[in-house]
């Protein structure tokens, strides 16, 4: 296994890391709006607040040898699941005509408020 960390995403803020290469295999952790440099939420609605977690998952992913390109599988977890439209619309945008498999879920909460946290697994190639 390799550990994956890039200052272009959030640093870790528990017992984890931001992604793990085994194999051929990318498993990126749930990234959540934080701006990679103040660590502070961005965006107020979940449009906003996806754009950003779908950046820092676009920056652990690249620094993987990846990308969202290479996304076989993505978790979307949502404060409120009424939120899913407006989320599907941006995570649309990042990932263009790619279509990764994917669940999305209501989640009782998630860390330090977020309206959005999104994990993924990629295949580097």
């Amino acid at each position: 296994m390799e550990f994956v960390t890039t200052k272009d995403a959030p640093a870790a803020i528990g017992p984890y890391t931001q992604a793990v290469i085994a194999g051929d295999f990318v498993f990126a952790s749930g990234q959540i709006p934080l701006d990679p440099e103040t660590m502070e939420i961005v965006g107020d609605d979940v449009k906003a607040q996806t754009d950003q977690v779908l950046r820092n998952l676009a920056a652990v992913l690249e620094q993987a040898g990846a990308g969202l390109s290479k996304v076989v599988k993505s978790t979307v977890y949502l404060a409120n699941i009424s939120d899913f439209q407006a989320m599907n619309e941006v995570y649309a945008k990042h990932f263009g005509e790619h279509r990764p498999a994917r669940a999305a879920l209501q989640a009782g909460a998630l860390p330090k408020g977020a309206l959005v946290e999104i994990e993924a697994i990629a295949i580097r190639s």
